[in-house]
């Protein structure tokens, strides 16, 4: 459900990232525009069928094994410490990161082809039919492309955005707003100033792993992160790294609250089907 209302953002994101130095960086509005104006409104929902998939890979896993293991921690009913939540959600995120790799090869494809010369699109009609070429193309092997990176980014994100939502969540509980003295309470409010906390720092701790992994997905080359790391650094410079950061924090803010809310309702609507 959240990667339905928030993929365009994602579509833009992965444009911007994906444009070298030969091309004037557009804006997140402008590819958005330009997107709606030449091929209609159901164009920003391009590879929407591999976001979704991404969901039930990536997603599924990072959040279910983190559940799992910061229920194992938990001692009498007492909340992991913080260092432990950061280390479970740095292996849930690994585990992620694995489980969603193709999928994300095949998000990146399908949000950049309108950009590419037509020779070079890969024209993937869905994502099953994408999975389906890229096996015939590049094997299996190719379904591990940029595994490396997209692990690593996997990785910091549900590091920063899992882990950090607790905290946050913790913290805004436990002491009052300076200045205004405002309480927080557990509820949707809380939820939504957690999350988009959340959010910032996943955003700004993943960016720089987030482009280099959708340039190395997006190419039929093989060139490594650090090769293409030093290209990038070497023709834009350092803000390179943080191409994309508007839509990716538009995106992740509220992308982390619906994911919550509804893994919270789903949490509790299975709890009552199967006690523990």
């Amino acid at each position: 459900m959240a990667a339905c209302f928030t993929h365009p953002l994602d579509l833009a994101k992965v444009r911007m990232q994906s444009l070298g130095p030969t091309v004037p960086s557009p804006s997140m509005l402008k590819i958005l525009r330009h997107s709606v104006s030449n091929y209609g409104l159901r164009s920003v929902y391009t590879g929407l069928s591999a976001s979704l998939m991404r969901q039930m890979t990536y997603s599924l896993v990072r959040l279910g094994s983190y559940e799992e293991m910061k229920r194992f921690m938990s001692e009498n009913g007492r909340s992991p410490s913080a260092g432990k939540l950061l280390l479970a959600a740095g292996v849930a995120g690994g585990l992620g990161g694995i489980a969603g790799n193709p999928a994300d090869i095949l998000l990146v494809r399908m949000t950049s082809d309108s950009i590419r010369p037509p020779e070079k699109r890969y024209n993937y009609r869905n994502a099953i039919t994408g999975l389906i070429s890229l096996v015939k193309e590049d094997g299996q092997k190719g379904l591990a492309r940029g595994l490396g990176t997209n692990t690593t980014r996997a990785v910091l994100m549900n590091t920063s955005q899992v882990g950090s939502y607790d905290f946050f969540k913790t913290t805004l509980l436990q002491y009052p707003i300076p200045l205004v003295n405002y309480q927080f309470h557990d509820g949707f409010f809380l939820h939504v100033v957690a999350s988009l906390a959340a959010g910032t720092c996943g955003t700004t701790v993943c960016s720089p792993a987030d482009v280099i992994r959708t340039r190395i997905m997006g190419s039929s080359g093989k060139a490594s992160p650090i090769e293409v790391l030093v290209r990038s650094l070497r023709e834009e410079g350092p803000a390179f790294m943080f191409k994309g950061w508007t839509p990716a924090w538009m995106r992740l803010g509220p992308n982390t609250v619906l994911m919550f809310v509804f893994f919270e309702q789903l949490k509790r609507g299975w709890s009552s089907l199967v006690p523990s």
